[in-house]
């Protein structure tokens, strides 16, 4: 496995970090637009912009760009302005989902472009087995790094999206009830085996990272995603940055009380959303109702979709619980756009009517103007996600890829 050397950013100021955030979330975007959106002068933004573009991380390429009658700048035809943005290549990053089945790996560029995808079967949910698992699969997409006929920048990190409760800052999984794992160093004993750093994240964060910087939510002032699927979790963006909470637990939609309460939910409490709205729920509840017990999930969505009465029960009840959630959620929190995404909605449209009708029943007052947005996403994505999450580290200089 071939040795790539950490590539420090040339970063000396906290206005240097916002200046090059901005040009990786929104480039290609003119020093002037920089200036006005940060409100930095124009010649501060050239002193933190010069270092970067001759470290080759930054370009600026001669187009034309108008200013239109209110004066904001567009890109297109007009005066001669040079827009800055990153150079794709001039890093590369690694991005790793774990599932209870299988790990998802990735390779990106700056901007996050996924390069190559790898997918693993996973049969030993143990954190040994599975962490060699990791190590492997992270070795395997560091040699597609070397492929001579399309180069790629030194790796800088690699970045791990699990389950559950994560202490990102020590990159320790502290409880994943899906991967039956708890106070695991997951950070330390990757790194030492790639000898690379890494970064873990709750999966469901690193996704809110991505969809911050390099998604629905680069113009968006708060945003909240939430995903369904085997579990059902929500990532929220406010005031300029994703939450993670005082304790790194933000955003637990799917264990808000109030499902039934003779539901036992996989984390060991009573009630919780996930016990109705997760996939795994949806299909015990057809399998119990219909008398099926060897159905499957496609097998009880094709009943919903035809009409089935018990199958249908189960997917409207797991809209009313969503519903209700979202709404407690916006009330609490305000967002101004929430994205349901997930590999759970897939089967979106049997649930949404009566989803929607449970969030404007329970949302107040303007909090029921938040638009709900469908975003597909597969597991790459969520591998994605991990990646995004070493980036957004990389360029803030935090541990464990601090300068």
């Amino acid at each position: 496995m071939p040795l790539r050397p950490n590539r420090p950013l040339p970063l000396a100021t906290p206005a240097g970090v916002e200046v090059l955030t901005r040009i990786l979330t929104q480039g290609p975007i003119p020093r002037v637009e920089i200036a006005r959106r940060t409100g930095l002068s124009q010649a501060a933004v050239t002193k933190a912009v010069a270092p970067l573009i001759e470290a080759g991380f930054v370009t600026d390429q001669p187009v034309a760009v108008p200013v239109d009658d209110v004066g904001r700048v567009e890109l297109g035809i007009g005066r001669p302005v040079s827009p800055l943005t990153v150079v794709p290549d001039s890093i590369s990053v690694i991005g790793l989902k774990v599932t209870p089945t299988d790990l998802i790996g990735v390779t990106t560029d700056f901007r996050a472009g996924i390069r190559a995808v790898r997918h693993q079967q996973v049969t030993d949910t143990s954190a040994e087995s599975v962490i060699k698992r990791l190590a492997e699969l992270a070795k395997e997409l560091i040699e597609t790094l070397d492929d001579p006929a399309d180069p790629a920048g030194p790796l800088i990190g690699i970045g791990v999206a699990v389950s559950g409760d994560v202490d990102a800052l020590h990159g320790v999984v502290r409880d994943s009830p899906f991967m039956g794992w708890r106070d695991v160093p997951l950070a330390s004993l990757l790194s030492e085996q790639v000898k690379v750093p890494v970064v873990v994240s709750n999966d469901v964060r690193a996704l809110t990272v991505a969809e911050h910087w390099f998604g629905v939510g680069v113009d968006a002032d708060s945003f909240a995603v939430v995903t369904i699927g085997s579990g059902v979790g929500c990532g929220l963006y406010i005031n300029g940055e994703v939450v993670s909470g005082a304790h790194g637990v933000s955003g637990e939609l799917g264990h808000l009380p109030l499902a039934p309460g003779d539901l036992v939910c996989t984390c060991g409490r009573r009630g919780c959303v996930e016990t109705v709205a997760s996939s795994d729920a949806i299909l015990a509840r057809v399998r119990e109702t219909t008398g099926q017990p060897e159905l499957d999930l496609s097998g009880a969505i094709e009943l919903a979709h035809n009409g089935d009465a018990h199958a249908r029960e189960a997917f409207d009840r797991a809209g009313e619980v969503i519903g209700s959630a979202l709404a407690a959620m916006v009330n609490l929190v305000g967002p101004e756009l929430v994205v349901i995404a997930g590999e759970g909605v897939a089967d979106y449209d049997l649930y949404d009517q009566r989803m929607r009708q449970a969030f404007a029943e329970h949302a107040f007052g303007a909090a029921g103007d938040c638009r709900l947005m469908l975003r597909s996403h597969t597991f790459d994505d969520w591998a994605r996600g991990a990646a995004a999450t070493v980036i957004r580290s990389y360029v803030r200089g935090e541990p464990p890829l601090n300068r």
